[in-house]
């Protein structure tokens, strides 16, 4: 009777796109969540605050995702 080897192989998502796709979705909450003008704030000055560019193109996602923004 003959033996057969079996190759388990683990595989594993590596540490570095775990921690990449955490940012990825960090930022993307604060964008869709948080943002009232910060992101532009630094190129638009306090007109971004005023116009809310992010926040408006992300309006309806922010009450799908149940944040609350009026």
């Amino acid at each position: 009777m003959s033996q057969r080897e079996i190759a388990i192989s683990k595989s594993s998502v590596p540490r570095k796109a775990i921690i990449a796709l955490a940012a990825i979705f960090a930022f993307g909450l604060f964008v869709v969540g948080f943002d009232q003008g910060h992101l532009f704030a630094p190129v638009f000055g306090e007109k971004a605050f005023d116009q809310m560019y992010i926040h408006e193109l992300t309006h309806d996602l922010r009450h799908a995702a149940g944040f609350p923004c009026h």
